[in-house]
């Protein structure tokens, strides 16, 4: 179980660095490129470094495990059809990111966390998420979400708790910057508009 970890993370950290790469780019990168660059970077972090361990094996060290949504995010974007991600899903993983982390980091006597443990009540509000992620038209989210609880419920990763197959702390700072990013944009462009359309 941990090979299968380390090569999921060393995927995740290749599809980052076609990402980083993309950015220095003027043209997209064809599918076929990203798949060898997946390959070559994966393999990069499978040599030895240090004690004998792979870099992939520190990084995860540093990391730990993605959650799954967040590994099906990465993954996905490297598909040729890909569509970006809605910036309803990114609100509402921003929202819940806010109310959770300081809960369960001690702020208050509620523990979000612990209904990650087999609650049927967290369990039917995931599934309610995907179910509006499939109402909203963003049938990725459906798929991602059921993936995630799959997962969980064969405990694909070391540990026994929902919450860590939905979401980590890496997927919650994405949701953040990528919302921040979106109301400065709209104000931007709200500027602009009201710059160009002002009497004189």
């Amino acid at each position: 179980m941990q090979i299968i970890a380390l090569i999921e993370l060393s995927i995740s950290c290749a599809v980052v660095g076609i990402w980083i790469l993309q950015k220095f780019s003027s043209n997209p990168f064809p599918f076929a490129i990203k798949v060898f660059l997946v390959l070559l970077m994966g393999n990069i972090l499978f040599w030895p470094f240090g004690m004998n361990l792979p870099l992939v094996a520190y990084v995860r060290g540093l990391t730990g495990d993605l959650s799954i949504v967040l590994t099906l995010l990465l993954w996905s974007s490297l598909l040729p059809a890909n569509k970006p991600t809605p910036i309803a899903f990114k609100f509402s993983v921003a929202i819940i990111s806010l109310c959770f982390y300081p809960f369960a980091l001690g702020l208050g006597m509620i523990d979000p966390y612990a209904w990650g443990y087999g609650s049927i009540a967290f369990l039917i509000g995931a599934l309610f998420f995907a179910l509006v992620c499939g109402l909203a038209g963003w049938t990725k989210g459906i798929w991602i979400i059921a993936i995630a609880i799959l997962a969980w419920t064969v405990h694909w990763h070391e540990s026994a708790n929902l919450w860590d197959y939905l979401l980590d702390p890496f997927l919650a700072i994405w949701a953040l910057f990528a919302l921040i990013g979106a109301i400065y944009r709209r104000r931007r462009d709200k500027a602009r508009s009201g710059y160009l359309f002002r009497p004189g």
